[in-house]
């Protein structure tokens, strides 16, 4: 089983391919790193959150698979 602090590989390949579903479970898993970022004289403020998660989104659809990922044989 993998470290659950990190997504699992095939949910990133889904939410670059436009998955809606594997987008917001990227979007779930950083929510609380999101927020942390989005606070403002001690309050969250919604258009940063928002901005962050836009850019999260738009980061995605840029990002392409070059190489077939190292799978580690014993």
């Amino acid at each position: 089983m993998g470290n659950p602090n990190f997504l699992p590989y095939e949910t990133i390949v889904r939410a670059t391919s436009g998955e809606l579903e594997a987008i917001d479970e990227v979007l779930q898993h950083c929510s609380k790193r999101i927020r942390i970022a989005a606070i403002e004289n001690g309050h969250i403020d919604r258009d940063t959150e928002d901005s962050i998660k836009s850019r999260i989104v738009a980061a995605l659809f840029k990002f392409s698979f070059d190489e077939q990922p190292y799978i580690k044989t014993e």
